[in-house]
This record gives structure tokens, sequence and C-alpha cells, in this order.
């Protein structure tokens, strides 16, 4: 067995350790991101609308995706690494909470995602990460979609920051 299957074997050893209830309860008490307030007036203006759209925005993304109005299947590109093993997902996610990523729901549900995570730079730009249940870590660094909403859906401006990723991330992620 190699080092890759062995971490991925260890992960879900302490995933199965870490009750699926109370991981997704520590998923869900992680604090919501908010954007950041902007400097110029018409910026501002999509602040307050965001402010308002944000709490629906779960809904709304789930039906257009179920009406087949908007399209996401898979996981996103810029893939990092996996989980290293001797972490727990928890501990894994705790860390990154702690240097200021909070939950991002306002973004695309990815296949098997744990939890998405964003690390707001400016009202302009972000740290995107996201963890999924199989121990896989992906991160990009993007436009908000607060900012710039049709730039952030086609994917325009999204870059691969991993050695930024892992300057703070260090050897908690194995890369792949």
């Amino acid at each position: 067995m190699n080092q890759r299957d062995a971490s991925i074997l260890k992960n879900r050893l302490i995933m199965k350790s870490e009750s699926p209830n109370s991981l997704e309860v520590f998923v869900k008490s992680i604090p919501r991101s908010k954007i950041l307030f902007p400097y110029a007036f018409h910026d501002r203006l999509k602040y307050v609308f965001w402010r308002l759209y944000t709490p629906y925005h779960p809904f709304i993304r789930d039906i257009t995706l179920r009406l087949r109005i908007v399209r996401h299947k898979g996981r996103q590109d810029f893939i990092l690494g996996r989980v290293a093993p001797n972490q727990s997902m928890k501990e894994f996610i705790s860390f990154l909470v702690q240097k200021g990523f909070k939950n991002h729901f306002v973004a695309w549900k990815d296949h098997d995602e744990l939890v998405s995570l964003r690390y707001l730079k400016n009202f302009y730009f972000q740290y995107h990460i996201r963890v999924f249940k199989d121990g896989e870590v992906r991160g990009h660094y993007e436009y908000t979609p607060e900012y710039r909403p049709l730039s952030h859906i086609l994917e325009i401006g999204m870059e691969d920051r991993r050695d930024e990723f892992f300057s703070f991330l260090g050897n908690r992620v194995i890369r792949d």
C-alpha cells in the first residue's frame, strides 16, 4: 500500500471514529462568512443586495440546479491534496477557521463536499477551500461572488495559488 492509499484509509477511519452527525453539527456551527464593506458607492449597492439575498441563496441555487437552469457537477479544479493522516477532519477544519476561514455557503456544492470555506482578502477577492468527505482538499483564489457574480459563476479570474495555500497549511495537507 502506497502512502496516498494509507492516508486515504486513515482519513476514512478517522472520519468513522468521528460520528457523521457530530461532524455535520460541527460544520454547521462554523461562523458564516460575511462580505467586507466596500468603499465605492456602486459596490455598496451590491453589498446591500447580497446582505438581503444571501440567506435565500442555498434554496435558489438548489432550485436552479434541479430545474437545470444552471449546471454544476463533480468537483472544481485546483486540487491541493488530502488531509494529513495525523489529524481528524474536525482538527483540520478547526485550523482553517482559526486562520480566518468561514463557512461559504454562497457557492456551488461540489460532489461529496463536506464544507466550503473562504477567507476574504477584501470585498473583491477571496481564497476558497473545499474539504471533501474522502479527505481531499481543493482551493483557489477568485473574485467574490458579491463583487463580480457573473465572472464568479463563469470562473473568470480563478487562480491556482497552491504556494500561498501551502505556506499556511504546512504539513496538514499531503500534496497530490
